[in-house]
């Protein structure tokens, strides 16, 4: 993709560009807000909608999967569309998504207005990068998506302790409702300060491949839900899972014989992208569990209230992001290989180490403990998507940087599901009552690092010449958390 023409720098010019990047900066921070308020929330909203608290991950998987399938279609839509109709859209779109979430009488519609939320949530911010890149010029576009990525970082630092606030303060519905005047300012700011795209010809859209790629990740999704939150059975689940299957079968050979695909099974030759999205892809399916298990964890077993959990988290973030410094010189003392397959095992050990969680565990320990978490977990963000778009050509940093978000994404919405179905499953061994649960949750903690451990011996496979730390020929932003 080609910026715009370098544009005027008077004293009015540079103010809208300002604007324009605080507009897409809090359209980040929306996102990622809304991607972690709900966490400390979810005991509130299952009390309120007569559900237990152990069957609530689909209000977070459904989110996390719609975002998962939208993002593939987000650049082809701002070309068509416009970047500005786009983004204007996705705002609406999010906005309409957040009021349904208040206004939901029941589980299942509270998960269908999280869909129609992360709809727009998936085009936020992708299609705010884009207005970056073709806005501003090539010397200042690092500099502006530097800004642009702060609030990403906010957003997951005050998520969980806003949303318990908002909970106890007035009602859960309230962490969708601040959404309102917010969306409404920034839709409004983003008709009078986004200019408008320039028309340019737009290539044919892969519907087949999109529907198949899409129909895969919704269906291996749902049958991993389906385990525990969907009440099925395990017959539906396992055709589930054989029909998601050949889906993204079918989409890589369709992709092989198609000139102009969505992903190009070419990117697959580059060594760093394929270990580094099949790393991203295993190793989040353990560790993004954390934040959906931890908040529950200490108010279900442990009588926090939803407040003090938002609090407890606040060590996982703050040591996520005073760990960024260190981690650029350990990968370039040691290599991508021995950082991330080091690490990945402290990640697991780390998730591991909440399988002696006890309601008397001094306070102190417990702090150390999550920002022991957040820290390797930071490292591991880092290194994972450094290692995936650093040796991709200009030509194709785009598309890989698409897929990668796509497969975080996934995986995110995966994590979450296979570990409500585990937890699920260890309720049953244990027993449903308030006594039970603790041991619940320790197993499902002790299964959960095992899978992430376990993707340590994908890293393993980086041969010496991927595994060097170098500039990257991507031009992408390194370190993102998403």
């Amino acid at each position: 993709m080609t910026t715009t023409s370098p544009l005027p720098t008077g004293p009015r010019q540079e103010q809208s560009l300002r604007i324009l990047l605080w507009l897409v900066a809090v359209g980040f921070f929306m996102q990622t807000l809304d991607a972690t308020i709900v966490n400390t929330a979810l005991p509130a909203m299952a009390s309120s909608l007569g559900e237990s608290p152990l069957r609530m991950q689909s209000v977070v998987v459904a989110y996390s999967l719609t975002m998962a399938m939208l993002i593939p279609a987000s650049g082809w839509m701002a070309d068509r569309f416009g970047t500005r109709r786009v983004y204007v859209g996705a705002i609406v779109l999010f906005v309409i998504g957040s009021v349904l979430c208040a206004l939901s009488p029941s589980l299942s519609g509270l998960v269908a207005a999280r869909v129609v939320q992360g709809a727009g949530g998936a085009l936020l911010l992708p299609v705010g990068r884009l207005v970056v890149l073709k806005t501003f010029p090539r010397e200042r576009f690092l500099q502006a998506m530097s800004f642009v990525a702060i609030p990403g970082l906010i957003g997951p630092l005050i998520g969980p302790t806003l949303g318990g606030w908002l909970v106890e303060v007035v009602t859960w519905h309230w962490i969708f409702l601040i959404n309102v005047p917010v969306g409404i300012v920034g839709a409004l700011a983003t008709l009078r300060y986004m200019p408008k795209p320039p028309v340019t010809t737009v290539a044919r859209f892969d519907l087949a491949g999109y529907l198949l790629l899409a129909f895969g990740m919704v269906a291996i999704s749902l049958a991993l839900d389906g385990l525990s939150g969907l009440g099925l059975r395990q017959a539906a689940v396992l055709v589930l899972m054989i029909f998601g299957l050949a889906s993204l079968t079918a989409y890589w050979l369709h992709a092989l014989r198609r000139p102009d695909p969505l992903f190009s099974p070419q990117l697959f030759h580059v060594g760093s992208l394929r270990i580094g999205l099949l790393g991203n892809l295993f190793s989040r399916l353990g560790s993004s569990c954390m934040p959906f298990l931890i908040p529950l964890l200490l108010q279900v077993t442990m009588g926090y209230s939803p407040a003090q959990a938002g609090m407890m988290m606040l060590p996982v973030a703050i040591a996520s992001m005073s760990v960024k410094r260190v981690t650029t010189p350990l990968i370039t003392r040691h290599g991508y290989r021995r950082v991330l397959v080091v690490n990945t095992g402290l990640v697991g050990l780390a998730m591991a180490s909440f399988v002696f969680a006890a309601p008397d565990q001094p306070l102190v320990l417990r702090i150390l403990q999550l920002a022991v978490l957040g820290a390797v977990n930071s490292m591991q963000f880092t290194a994972m998507n450094t290692l995936t778009l650093k040796d991709l050509e200009p030509e194709t940093a785009s598309s890989g940087n698409s897929l990668l978000s796509m497969v975080q994404m996934l995986a995110m919405g995966m994590g979450v599901a296979a570990a409500g179905a585990v937890l699920a499953a260890f309720t049953e061994v244990f027993g449903s009552g308030e006594a039970q649960a603790l041991p619940a949750f320790r197993a499902t903690f002790g299964c959960m690092a095992l899978i992430t451990i376990a993707s340590a011996g994908i890293f393993w496979q980086l041969a010496p010449q991927d595994s060097r730390a170098g500039p990257g020929r991507s031009g992408a932003e390194p370190g993102g958390e998403a």
